[in-house]
């Protein structure tokens, strides 16, 4: 990133991931002061704050009460693919990106479903982990060890390509099956289509494996990520021309902010 670019080309979208990005939970605050100065600073200039999070929307909800955070996000995108807009009350659905990918995942899921006992199974017999499924994905994964998910993830990718469409959406010991054309990524640039914008105008920041889609220059301009992110993300951010920052967590990204408000 380029110290001294100008406010005339200062973000118009402020994309963020949510846990390890900017909210750390035991630090007090958890989502520190500046950053959240930093992003009602740039509201007020005009920018618009989307959090990109594979929570979804209770669960976001109930940490951003929980962390005592003040400013309010413009969107969200929920699950790492929903796409949420408040409309000065609430936050209500994206419908037309929504209704197309539940369609597309309901499809894609019917035909998964019936590889889910084996996949479970094969889980089951190595590894001590726990499987499941939820209203977004029938097969969920939260390992015990990094090292165990790295290797059900190996074998799920495996898996992937005798599907077409399928993928696996990670984030530490958690995984779960998506789409492939509905990512952190995809919906973040929908979202700045819907917004009349350009990649050119946009900021993202990550930590982790699921960030990778939008932590790359033909989404956003400006991409950053903090001192915890994964060896992964630092590495895709460096060769993106992005800045890996030395401080973490919510920290790294007020810094980088503030350059646009000094």
């Amino acid at each position: 990133m380029d110290p001294g670019i100008s406010a005339d080309s200062a973000p118009r979208l402020i994309a963020t991931d949510f846990d390890g990005t900017i909210f750390a939970e035991f630090e007090n605050p958890p989502v520190p002061e500046a950053f959240q100065a930093a992003i009602a600073a740039l509201q007020a200039r005009g920018a618009q704050w989307v959090i990109n999070t594979g929570r979804d929307l209770s669960s976001l909800m109930e940490a951003l009460g929980r962390a005592g955070v003040r400013v309010q996000p413009d969107y969200l995108v929920l699950v790492e693919r929903e796409l949420y807009a408040h409309d000065g009350v609430r936050y209500v659905p994206v419908e037309d990106w929504n209704r197309r990918c539940a369609a597309d995942h309901a499809e894609l899921f019917a035909r998964v479903q019936p590889d889910v006992p084996r996949l479970t199974a094969w889980v089951n017999e190595r590894f001590n982990a726990a499987v499941y499924a939820d209203a977004w994905s029938p097969f969920c994964l939260v390992a015990y060890r990094p090292a165990d998910a790295d290797a059900i993830c190996r074998h799920l990718e495996q898996y992937c390509q005798e599907v077409p469409g399928l993928t696996v959406v990670r984030n530490d010991v958690y995984a779960r099956f998506s789409h492939k054309a509905y990512s952190k990524g995809t919906a973040l640039a929908e979202l700045t289509r819907q917004r009349g914008l350009t990649a050119g105008l946009v900021f993202a920041a990550g930590d982790h494996y699921n960030d990778l889609p939008m932590l790359r220059r033909e989404v956003a301009r400006w991409l950053v990520c903090p001192a915890n992110a994964i060896p992964e993300v630092r590495e895709q951010v460096r060769r993106e021309g992005g800045e890996v920052s030395p401080l973490p967590h919510g920290h790294a990204l007020a810094e980088a902010l503030r350059r646009w408000l000094d």
